[in-house]
């Protein structure tokens, strides 16, 4: 037994700059501790991120009302820990308190347990990993609600498929670095900015930029030795208005929408498309993923939101093959782990992600190693990007006794 005795949160900055929560919890010398990151692009059907008003009243529950049930808890029953916080909370999506008091504490939870039996998270969490590391998701061209001035399309990135997970974070730095280079060829004298992951923001149309990352990519795949395949996050629901999606070269309807996307993944050869559709669109994910499942994965992110009632109509609906992992969007571990236990069930590969305004917190590293997540969504550059991906090599270190 872990028995939480000291509890504490404070405001700390994410990489936006905006305010945040950081939970440290303790039992005796031994802490946990977690931070919640902050979505620009958010499904409407995510948790709250604070109670209305904002993090300082977050603070002020967890103070008067959090930190006094969860001292002499055991931070080794988590499903006790989250659904203490769901009964503080009291209402249906956590609204009350806020997902990100909630997910810190949650974590923080599962960390100081972790850290009393002398344990890494990942390991705490599944005594037996898959030895199979999760691939790296990286945002090397950005738009979006991520990048004034870019592309429509959020986010084009690159899955590198190797089997050493440094090997992959490197390929995918290569990516990053030839795609800023030829930028900067084509655009001379022209700044090249960057958005909030760090990706890269350029005035080429949505196509333009997909082919050259996809040019990249395939240089960079014979120079590894190994895959390393252009993928889209589309974020399709900022773009629907009006039972249209709208382009700055044009509308689309769906089934236009449906047509353009398969028509990417059949020029480029896309290994994800992420948030093709808009977040209601059950069927029109159903039927883009009947046209080209067999070829990518078609992950739902908005769509599901992390949530089990979620993710259990996309199953009903066969919307699509996987699902992207955000515990923030969630709440609690439990609730997380309740949608990967879900996904696996089912079939429906899961993806692990961060958010575009981050901290330094590396948990999601864990979390993908442990839940067996196919790849995990970081970013390429910046401290709170990399500090995700140096985890994820000194994860794979410990698990290969290195």
């Amino acid at each position: 037994m872990t028995t939480i005795d000291s509890c504490n949160a404070r405001p700390i900055l994410d990489s936006r700059g905006d305010v945040t929560i950081e939970v440290i919890l303790a039992s005796g010398k031994t802490r946990g501790s977690a931070s919640a990151p902050g979505g620009a692009s958010t499904g409407i059907h995510e948790v709250p991120a604070f109670p209305p008003d904002g993090v300082d009243a977050a603070l002020e529950i967890f103070k008067h009302k959090v930190a006094p049930r969860l001292k002499g808890m055991d931070a080794e029953d988590q499903a006790q820990i989250d659904a203490t916080l769901h009964e503080i909370d009291g209402s249906d999506n956590l609204s009350n308190i806020g997902g990100s008091l909630s997910i810190s504490t949650s974590l923080a939870a599962a960390k100081l347990a972790a850290a009393a039996l002398d344990l890494p998270l990942f390991r705490y969490l599944n005594p037996r990993p898959p030895e199979h590391m999760p691939r790296p998701l990286g945002n090397v061209i950005g738009g979006g609600k991520h990048a004034v001035g870019g592309t429509d399309i959020q986010e084009f990135l690159c899955l590198a498929s190797g089997e050493d997970s440094w090997k992959n974070v490197r390929a995918n730095v290569a990516v990053y670095k030839a795609v800023g280079k030829k930028l900067s060829n084509k655009f001379p004298g022209m700044p090249l900015g960057k958005g909030d992951e760090g990706a890269w923001v350029t005035s080429l149309s949505n196509t333009d930029a997909l082919q050259t990352l996809a040019s990249i990519c395939k240089e960079m795949t014979e120079r590894f030795g190994f895959p390393c395949r252009p993928s889209l996050d589309i974020a399709a629901s900022s773009l629907f208005k009006r039972n249209m999606y709208l382009y700055k070269e044009g509308k689309k309807t769906p089934e236009e929408q449906i047509a353009f996307v398969e028509e990417l993944v059949d020029k480029f050869g896309l290994a994800i498309v992420e948030d093709p559709l808009q977040e209601e669109d059950f069927s029109g994910f159903a039927e883009l993923t009947r046209r080209v499942g067999g070829k990518c994965l078609v992950v739902g992110d908005d769509l599901y939101v992390t949530k089990v009632e979620r993710l259990k109509k996309g199953i009903a609906e066969k919307a699509s093959n996987a699902i992207l992992i955000k515990p923030n969007q969630v709440g609690t571990l439990s609730d997380t782990k309740a949608a990967v236990d879900l996904a696996r069930k089912e079939g429906i590969t899961t993806v692990m992600s961060h958010r575009s305004g981050e901290t330094t917190d590396a948990t999601i590293a864990h979390l993908a190693v442990a839940f067996g997540s196919y790849a995990i969504k970081t970013g390429i550059v910046g401290g709170e990007r990399i500090a995700k991906l140096n985890e994820l090599a000194r994860i794979q270190s410990q698990i290969r006794g290195e």
